[in-house]
């Protein structure tokens, strides 16, 4: 009697521990269940897998509360596939963001995405020394000290914002601070919960350059 009730105990002990038998351990909160028992984390996943991307390590922590993950969903795939701004040169801050915050998780997702639009591992491995490199055009360095500022606390001075003035369009000085924010908080966010390197070939959704 006692052994069929320890053993009725320990089966729903693992009843009530979906995380355990949904995967291995993904970041500090619990693995969202595949296939998805929530309709949004469905809906979102759906449009991940026909955009191309893959369920990432990211998504299964996000699977956590899916409103806030739609919502923040929406804005990274409108950044990724409808802003007006240079493809490669928003994934040229993204890196730099990452590096600068030394966010692992984020560097990982995005070189292969950066590579996609053109840059060279050589130019990834230059981005901490940006200013004394050669490998940069014009535009790329004003983007990369605009970013740096943003990044430092967003005290851009004149002269860093004329600069991206020449270059850019209002609309995309915008989407390129959007982007390099939006990143900063995914970098925080990626570091804080401990989310793990993909250890497999999973991408994310890659957009077009």
């Amino acid at each position: 009697m006692n052994r069929t009730i320890a053993v009725l105990g320990l089966m729903g002990l693992l009843v009530a521990m979906p995380a355990l038998a949904d995967g291995p351990r993904v970041s500090r909160l619990p693995r969202a269940p595949d296939p998805p028992t929530d309709p949004i984390v469905k809906q979102m996943w759906d449009q991940t897998r026909a955009r191309g991307g893959q369920i990432l390590n990211l998504h299964y922590t996000m699977g956590n509360a899916p409103k806030i993950a739609q919502a923040e969903q929406n804005l990274t795939y409108a950044l990724r596939f409808d802003a007006k701004s240079p493809r490669g040169l928003r994934e040229l801050a993204i890196m730099r963001t990452g590096q600068r915050l030394n966010a692992p998780y984020e560097m990982h997702a995005h070189e292969p995405l950066l590579i996609a639009c053109g840059y060279s591992k050589a130019q990834i491995a230059a981005l901490p020394n940006w200013r004394m490199s050669k490998l940069f055009a014009e535009k790329e360095r004003a983007l990369l000290a605009y970013v740096d500022e943003v990044d430092s606390g967003g005290a851009v001075t004149d002269e860093t914002f004329a600069q991206m003035q020449r270059f850019f369009t209002p609309e995309e000085i915008l989407e390129l601070t959007i982007v390099t924010v939006h990143y900063y908080g995914t970098a925080l966010l990626t570091k804080s919960l401990q989310i793990q390197v993909e250890d497999d070939d999973r991408g994310a959704a890659p957009g077009k350059c």
